[in-house]
């Protein structure tokens, strides 16, 4: 009997997003006119360097860099006494020098689920990369390429010859995009994976699909050596959860969806109210609060049976906590101190309650679902952290450009709520960058600080480990021996591919952009259903 093709509305829905002419309207980035170098030859000298394998911190060392690959990685001496000048790499006058001494450096950072945002936001691509680059992120993979195929590839290429401010991209084409129609059968799953890879696509991001063009797609991408993750959208987890998607050849998830339903022991299908309807996004959100609940308990056989096959596929998990941090408290990130300063006006719209729009579903946000949504991270952290233990990759990713998260600060948040989570900082390092780099396949030249790989680097004035906050571009408070508050911290430098860009002066460079659109529109930030 030949199966009835069936596409799930929130799958004509995207294919529609993603094919609208109307995502040809997104301005392009500006030529890069911030960053100095690559130099010849540069030495940053004196730091302590936490290179990203999972190696405690090393210092002082001087890392001579020639060009856009490290050349030498010298230590000059121990913590507490001079530095040893006669084991430095000799400085003539062709050299360029950055002194570290107190630094901290680190390998360049990946935002592993990063949008550039779009038309809705009103956030342009300069101002994006800019806060993503001034805290740390030189490589990003953008899930789903909304802004559309063409232009997402055209910005991938403009970062690698470094001819933008940004993060080196890798696009991950949203299924379907591109497409002259909605794909309904198998062939035209794998003819599309064929089209998107010549092109020069990187990965691709699913949301569902009916089990056999999904497989489909996967054993193609997976001949082809693309990449794969899939948001798995609550209208088609049904047909797949986590478990079967694994098992069909996906290499990765983002967020948590389809991880507690493949968890199920007494139902199939989540316990839905009868007056559910998944277009309201308060009634999307409030129930996903209760989901983790509904799945197995923590060390049951049906518990360790999925994250033994997960841990077999080498599966990648990408959780992006942070996305969700406000369903759990809603007004500690709406009032984050960075909005005032950071936030575009189109943004600040963009998040307030409205039936319309995706992520603003505050429509009656109280404390029972708070509580609801604690319990669900309390679980949901366990089964992460318990996957990285058992030897599991885990990235890092933010998702931002969503309920009131903010590109570059959310994805601080995210190493925060890792933290929270169990992993030493050590380990959120590694999956900030090495994990992530294996992930796309970059591991040969990203990652890690060692000789022969590329120049991204990560330079802050503050031990990271101590206070992941001094990462943040408003930097962490403190009270120094004066009773005086002070902020310390906050990335001094972002190096990619040799380039040396001044983390605080990019963030300058956002500020202005929010000072000239508040003054143009005569806006100020005011709460909701406030005038202040």
């Amino acid at each position: 009997m030949k199966k009835r093709l069936f596409l799930p509305v929130c799958l004509i829905f995207l294919f529609t997003c993603l094919t609208s002419p109307l995502l040809a309207q997104m301005a392009d980035a500006p030529d890069r006119t911030k960053g100095e170098g690559p130099y010849e030859r540069l030495i940053i000298r004196g730091g302590t360097m936490i290179d990203g394998t999972g190696s405690p911190a090393l210092g002082p060392v001087d890392i001579v860099i020639e060009s856009n690959r490290i050349a030498l990685i010298q230590n000059v001496g121990y913590p507490g006494v001079p530095i040893s000048e006669n084991r430095r790499p000799e400085v003539d006058d062709q050299t360029k020098v950055i002194e570290a001494e107190g630094m901290y450096i680190l390998p360049g950072f990946f935002d592993m689920h990063a949008h550039t945002g779009g038309s809705s936001q009103g956030t342009a691509p300069e101002y994006v990369y800019k806060l993503w680059l001034a805290h740390g992120i030189t490589s990003i993979r953008e899930p789903g390429s909304f802004n559309g195929l063409d232009w997402t590839l055209r910005h991938a290429e403009r970062s690698r010859n470094n001819s933008i401010t940004a993060p080196r991209i890798f696009p991950y084409i949203g299924f379907g995009s591109g497409a002259e129609s909605p794909i309904r059968t198998p062939e035209k799953a794998r003819e599309w994976v064929q089209m998107i890879h010549e092109r020069g696509a990187d990965g691709i991001k699913f949301f569902g699909a009916q089990p056999d063009i999904y497989e489909a797609a996967l054993d193609e991408a997976n001949k082809m050596g693309l990449g794969s993750m899939a948001h798995h959208a609550q209208t088609g987890v049904v047909y797949a959860n986590v478990a079967k998607t694994a098992e069909m050849g996906l290499k990765g998830m983002t967020h948590w969806y389809g991880l507690p339903e493949a968890l199920f022991t007494d139902r199939i299908i989540q316990d839905y109210p009868l007056d559910y309807n998944y277009s309201d996004e308060q009634h999307r959100f409030e129930e996903a609060g209760r989901l983790w609940k509904q799945a197995a308990e923590p060390g049951s056989e049906t518990w360790n049976s999925l994250m033994d096959s997960l841990l077999e596929n080498d599966f990648e998990m990408n959780p992006t906590f942070t996305i969700y941090e406000a369903s759990r408290d809603l007004m500690a990130q709406r009032r984050a101190e960075w909005h005032e300063r950071y936030t575009l006006p189109s943004l600040w719209e963009f998040y307030k309650p409205d039936r319309r729009a995706h992520g603003s579903y505050w429509f009656n946000w109280g404390t029972e679902q708070e509580v609801n949504w604690k319990e669900n991270y309390r679980l949901w952290m366990q089964f992460i952290n318990e996957y990285k233990n058992r030897g599991g990759r885990v990235t890092l990713g933010s998702d931002a450009g969503y309920i009131y998260k903010l590109y570059g600060f959310a994805y601080i948040q995210e190493m925060e709520l890792m933290r929270e989570a169990g992993f030493h900082p050590l380990e959120i390092f590694q999956s900030a960058s090495i994990k992530a780099a294996e992930v796309l396949g970059v591991d040969d030249e990203l990652g890690t600080i060692e000789v022969g790989k590329l120049a991204d680097l990560v330079i802050v004035d503050e031990n990271p480990q101590m206070n992941l906050k001094v990462l943040y571009g408003t930097g962490a408070i403190r009270v120094n021996e004066n009773n005086e508050v002070e902020r310390a911290g906050g990335i001094k430098y972002t190096i990619k591919d040799g380039i040396v860009y001044d983390a605080q002066q990019l963030l300058e460079d956002v500020r202005e952009m929010v000072d000239k659109a508040k003054a143009e529109q005569d806006y100020e930030i005011t709460q909701p259903g406030l005038d202040y």
